[in-house]
């Protein structure tokens, strides 16, 4: 039974990934990017990873999605038509992905017993976390503490992420505030969202 979630919720991320590459509509891409991220939560909750899945719902599919919306919100709806088509970045993805598979040979089988990391590590963790850290979630051991630098690494990078888009969305606001004095129709758009300016019920 558990297999073929694997196997249900694999199809449906590879068809919403799919789907995601052919449409144009980049509020359509950002819903879809949020559903994706909730299929991968729920991957990693039949995997027994709950933390994972927590973090994963609540980064990908709810601050995620909320920053691209609001960065659509001063650019384009659509995706602009490429004049022509470059195979350069499917080259470098099949390259990529055909030495990431070839990497994956050598490794040890999906849930193996016999795994080195089943041999020193894992008895380290499940034995000692107890005494050395004490948090009763084991997870939490380890991510506060036998890798408390990885994940002070991973917040550092969050927060000068955020401090980026602050700055970047400070400079946009900044750059409207010149524009509204000289023209009043600035940063308006029109009910159909194409972009041209607003008329009001004086226009002729």
């Amino acid at each position: 039974m558990e297999q073929a979630i694997d196997i249900v919720l694999m199809a449906f991320m590879a068809v919403t990934a799919i789907v995601m590459i052919r449409l144009r509509n980049l509020y359509a891409v950002v819903m879809l990017s949020g559903i994706f991220s909730l299929l991968s939560a729920s991957m990693f909750v039949v995997l027994d990873a709950v933390d994972v899945a927590f973090t994963e719902a609540a980064v990908g599919a709810g601050i995620s999605t909320v920053l691209m919306l609001g960065t659509l919100a001063l650019t384009f709806r659509e995706e602009r038509p490429r004049r022509r088509r470059d195979l350069t970045p499917l080259a470098v993805v099949l390259v990529t992905g055909a030495a990431l598979i070839y990497g994956t040979l050598d490794m040890p089988h999906f849930g193996d017993p016999n795994a080195p990391i089943h041999h020193h590590v894992a008895p380290r963790y499940i034995e000692d976390s107890p005494v050395e850290v004490g948090p009763p979630n084991m997870v939490t051991s380890v991510l506060a503490s036998y890798r408390g630098y990885d994940t002070l690494g991973e917040t550092t990078v969050i927060f000068t992420a955020g401090v980026a888009v602050m700055v970047l969305l400070s400079g946009v606001w900044r750059r409207r505030r010149r524009v509204a004095p000289l023209d009043p129709d600035a940063g308006r758009v029109s009910a159909d969202g194409e972009g041209r300016p607003a008329h009001t019920e004086t226009d002729p």
